[in-house]
């Protein structure tokens, strides 16, 4: 636990933002400052400590998250710094499920972008308290102002400054704290390290009086105490103030903004003390609870001395120790030899090793308690969501929820050689990533590599490449679309065979009907148990399940149909399962066939973001793809067009944008639906896979 401190003194948090807002940088200064780390990494060098992958290093970006401790205040503080780009969004994901607060990075140029309203609805998912960190306010064009303004409108939240800078752009020069009322100034011959604090300029008294009162007068709507000493015209203290906004914060009701400049090295010590002041500890979020195996719902409390429970939130492949497990332990404690229960895959481990994590170098300890975030090393059967407890014990907490890829390459081994090591490296990386999936082209015998976009499986062949040493040669990328139906049709299957001097029946019939966007496969039940006895009843659904893994256009996975099973009929004596899912398979091929099938493709979200003077050509150029442009707005003499795009129209997009625009233009895209492609459309994708 914390030297010297409680379970009251941790503190588990994220940083999060959208791509390039300076979470990597900020949490390198916070690692400097906190004493973690001796010298300060930039990004722009590839020395930042987080960034270890050498594919960070060269991109300047964050792709796999990076966990860390350190301490300040005698609190203890596990750091989680979450990639930006939109490709690694699950990354972002499985970690604001183990979290207990959140760093909200916003550039003060940027404002709020379009990852940055991905990774807030997140967090507002997992309901997670959060502070705000306007970074970058010596940048041209910042401004604070704005910046509070979009989070509240264009986030729904409700941001009080607790901070207020003294300039901004090159006139950046300190940080007026409004709760203490006095200005900051940081040294820069010290690195910031050396904090001069001064009284408020008469120049900036006004300003700064009318932003604390407006915090005093959104506390009062939170805290009774605050309300009558404002009322009553009283001097309110700094520790009354910090009270009150530490529960608000903590009852999502408000979000402390604070303002610096993280590459400057100002306002990094007031984000790390309103971390340790307003953030929540593991003891001040709601207790996880979770079904047993009979259903009962069990609650787990955050002590280590409540039976031991706790939550894979991620899997990392490691050249020298095998599988990286990162757990979040929630009750009880874990030690070294000890043994574990896995609920959802009815399987025991041992505890052989267990890590703290600082980036990608490991500190072996002896145990890891309630309200702490770790590694174990070689588990045999644990995957991304799974949860972990006492032998004897059964409690499953609440899942994760993964997008399904939207992109696939083909990909096969130069040698024979290096097939299988091509065959166990995929592996591994499916394991450690819930949104890579592999598969195997029928019709062609290709491997398929499907991810969440270009530049997560660019990622993926690099690290082959490199970390896996495999040499492979890869396809062009190919969307992964889907099949769907538009009308009702049934099927019939009969299935009656001898078989190993036994003889096999199974006869079924289905219904299938389509159903809204998004609804996947469901099965409904319509007979009862004279027709067809409820123990057939798994081996048809799955038999279902694994035919509609092919549709009837070009063998893409169906969706987004209800299949009911309406018919059939039993014999007492030869039924088998294996039959029965024989039969449900042929009659979900003859009703697929009658149902009108159709091909859905996934359309994107696209946020373009250019300068006036080529507004015309972007829109241009969108339109030749097909877009819907849904609209264009002006902010900070830039236009946004918001745009849906069918994916397979934004390959190579970056290098259209970059030329049309001579580099001045960005944008951004992520997964919004399937949509139905058009029939002439349709049938030249389908002539092209099928090559006639």
């Amino acid at each position: 636990m914390v030297e010297g401190g409680s379970l009251a003194q941790v503190r588990n948090i994220g940083i999060m933002a959208h791509i390039d807002a300076g979470k990597t940088t900020t949490t390198e200064r916070i690692l400097y400052y906190t004493g973690r780390s001796h010298k300060m990494g930039e990004v722009h060098d590839g020395t930042a400590v987080m960034d270890w992958m050498e594919q960070e290093q060269e991109r300047g970006i964050t792709i796999t998250s990076a966990a860390t401790t350190c301490f300040w205040r005698q609190h203890r503080i596990n750091i989680i710094d979450t990639p930006g780009h939109v490709d690694f969004t699950v990354e972002v994901e499985r970690c604001l499920r183990v979290l207990d607060g959140v760093i909200a990075v916003f550039c003060a140029v940027g404002g709020v972008e379009p990852q940055s309203e991905t990774v807030w609805r997140q967090a507002d998912h997992y309901r997670i308290p959060r502070i705000a960190f306007v970074n970058k306010m010596d940048r041209i064009g910042a401004d604070f102002d704005r910046v509070v303004g979009e989070i509240e409108t264009q986030l729904g939240a409700c941001p009080v400054s607790v901070t207020l800078p003294v300039g901004s752009e090159d006139t950046f020069t300190g940080i007026v704290d409004l709760i203490e009322q006095k200005l900051l100034i940081f040294d820069e011959k010290t690195q910031g390290e050396t904090v001069l604090v001064n009284e408020v300029p008469e120049a900036l008294r006004s300003k700064s009086s009318a932003a604390r009162l407006y915090l005093l007068e959104k506390l009062a709507d939170f805290d009774e105490g605050i309300m009558e000493k404002y009322l009553e015209n009283q001097d309110i203290s700094p520790i009354e103030i910090r009270s009150a906004l530490r529960k608000a914060t903590c009852l999502l009701k408000v979000v402390p903004v604070l303002c610096g400049s993280a590459f400057k090295n100002k306002g990094i010590q007031l984000l790390l003390d309103a971390v340790a002041d307003y953030l929540p500890s593991p003891l001040d979020v709601p207790p996880v609870e979770g079904p047993d195996k009979d259903g009962v719902l069990l609650i787990r409390k955050a002590d280590s001395q409540e039976p031991f429970c706790a939550l894979v939130f991620k899997l990392q492949t490691d050249v020298f120790v095998g599988t990286l497990a990162f757990i979040r332990v929630y009750s009880g404690e874990l030690k070294t030899g000890s043994r574990v229960f896995n609920p959802r895959k009815q399987k025991k481990e041992k505890i052989s090793k267990l890590i703290k994590l600082h980036a990608n170098k490991r500190e072996e300890i002896d145990s890891i308690s309630a309200g702490d975030i770790g590694a174990v090393v070689g588990l045999k059967f644990a995957s991304t969501g799974d949860t972990l407890c006492m032998e004897g014990d059964s409690i499953v907490l609440e899942s994760m929820d993964f997008p399904e890829p939207v992109i696939g390459i083909a990909i096969e081994a130069k040698t024979k050689a290096d097939e299988i090591k091509l065959a166990e490296s995929l592996d591994k990386i499916a394991c450690e990533d819930p949104t890579f999936r592999v598969s195997r082209n029928e019709d062609t015998g290709q491997k398929i590599i499907s991810g969440m976009g270009e530049l997560h499986l660019e990622i993926i062949v690099d690290r082959l490449v490199r970390e896996f040493k495999v040499s492979a040669n890869v396809g062009t990328p190919q969307v992964a679309y889907k099949e769907t139906i538009t009308r009702s049709a049934q099927g019939e299957g009969r299935f009656q065979t001898q078989a190993i001097g036994k003889e096999q029946y199974g006869h079924v019939v289905v219904q299938f009907e389509p159903i809204e966007r998004s609804g996947g496969v469901k099965f409904e039940n319509k007979v009862n148990e004279e027709l067809i006895p409820a123990l057939y009843l798994k081996a048809i659904e799955k038999g279902i399940r694994d035919s509609l893994d092919s549709g009837p256009l070009i063998g893409y996975p169906m969706t987004d149909l209800c299949v009911q099973l309406v018919g059939g009929s039993y014999d007492e004596e030869h039924s088998t399962e294996m039959a029965f899912g024989v039969a449900a398979a042929l009659a979900c091929r003859k009703a697929a066939a009658e149902a009108g099938a159709v091909l859905l493709e996934p359309v994107m979200a696209v946020e373009v973001v250019a300068p006036e003077d080529y507004l015309g050509e972007v829109i241009n150029d969108l339109n030749k793809k097909n877009a819907q442009i849904e609209a264009v707005e002006a902010a900070r003499n830039l236009q946004v067009v918001k745009a849906r795009v069918p994916l397979a129209q934004m390959f190579g997009y970056s290098t259209t944008l970059r030329s049309a625009t001579q580099g001045r233009a960005s944008f951004t895209m992520q997964f919004e639906a399937f949509a139905e492609v058009s029939s002439r459309q349709a049938e030249a994708i389908i002539h092209k896979i099928r090559g006639v």
